[in-house]
């Protein structure tokens, strides 16, 4: 097998090329984020099963996301983004995406926060139609680690502490975990992060304790509306294209997948989206790519230096004894 252009050494499937024979179909999150309702229940489910310490009420005045982001306390994190929806724009109504019912139309007070109305009777855009919808459109998602094909992670952590499993997911071993953090500036999506108290990295493993007893990871197990969906990964896929290309019909052309493409910059994600904008407007990169992929060039180039400097030392050397 040739080596892949993204990455420094990481296979292109996952768990027998790191050495599992017989290994089991590569296992993965599919999240719709069409469906969310931004219940929490994932975050909460994570935190109970893994021992992950609670990270208390923190009020970001930001909507209803008191997570802020992805941390080693948070391994799932559900994001809530106020979108305005000006008229002749569009949007789906609540039939098709399980949206939040209608606000009515926005007041403005003096130049400071829109008043939205109290919740109307009838879905968005029931009224008075998809394209003349004027209120706004909560789009929620619960993020989580990508369990990437290529994982930067993985490559540059000095201690093995971070390993490859039976089921193509990553995981971090925190107790050989010495705390470098490496691994934190190595991951294109921002998702590790060290716990203050101690200095070690940590993030969702995928219940893999869970998954080797035959198991749902906690998150999928208490979604109510299946927004996060487990299962073998080509199979995800499949589902995940049929469902767009439902929502498409439907008259939602903005449904789209991220994530899910082997031959994106980080060999395709283990945790994949359905998402109903830009990747940008939910925090995560356009094109991400796996940032231990120039270093074999990098060596290369370093190394061809370090020669070169000592061939000139040497040749000033007799030079000036002769």
């Amino acid at each position: 097998m040739l080596p892949d252009p993204n990455s420094l050494y990481g296979p292109l499937d996952p768990a027998p090329e790191a050495g599992y024979e017989n290994a089991p179909p590569r296992m993965g999150f599919f999240t719709d984020t069409s469906v969310c309702i931004g219940c929490k229940a994932c975050e909460v489910a994570c935190k109970e099963w893994n021992g992950v310490p609670e990270s208390g009420l923190d009020l970001l005045g930001m909507s209803y996301d008191n997570t802020g982001a992805l941390t080693a306390n948070s391994w799932r994190h559900v994001a809530f983004i106020e979108q305005p929806r000006p008229a002749g724009h569009g949007a789906a109504p609540a039939d098709v995406l399980g949206a939040p019912v209608d606000a009515g139309p926005a007041q403005p007070v003096g130049g400071g926060p829109q008043f939205l109305g109290m919740p109307g009777v009838q879905p968005p855009g029931r009224g008075t139609g998809v394209e003349e919808r004027t209120d706004f459109r909560w789009l929620m998602m619960s993020d989580v680690c990508k369990h990437c094909t290529h994982a930067a992670c993985l490559d540059v952590c000095p201690t093995g502490s971070l390993f490859r499993t039976e089921f193509g997911t990553v995981v971090v071993q925190e107790d050989i975990c010495n705390g470098c953090g490496y691994c934190i500036s190595a991951c294109p999506y921002g998702v590790i992060d060290q716990r203050k108290d101690d200095g070690r990295a940590w993030k969702c493993t995928l219940c893999y304790d869970r998954l080797g007893a035959g198991m749902t990871p906690a998150c999928a197990q208490a979604c109510p509306t299946e927004s996060i969906q487990y299962g073998p990964l080509e199979e995800l896929r499949e589902r995940a294209a049929v469902r767009v290309a439902t929502l498409h019909d439907r008259g939602v052309p903005e449904a789209r997948l991220y994530g899910h493409d082997p031959n994106d910059g980080v060999g395709g994600d283990g945790a994949f989206f359905l998402l109903l904008d830009e990747p940008e407007v939910y925090g995560l990169p356009p094109d991400p790519v796996v940032t231990t992929r120039d270093l074999p060039k990098m060596w290369k180039r370093a190394g061809l230096a370090a020669l070169a400097m000592a061939a000139a030392t040497v040749a000033a050397f007799v030079g000036g004894s002769s």
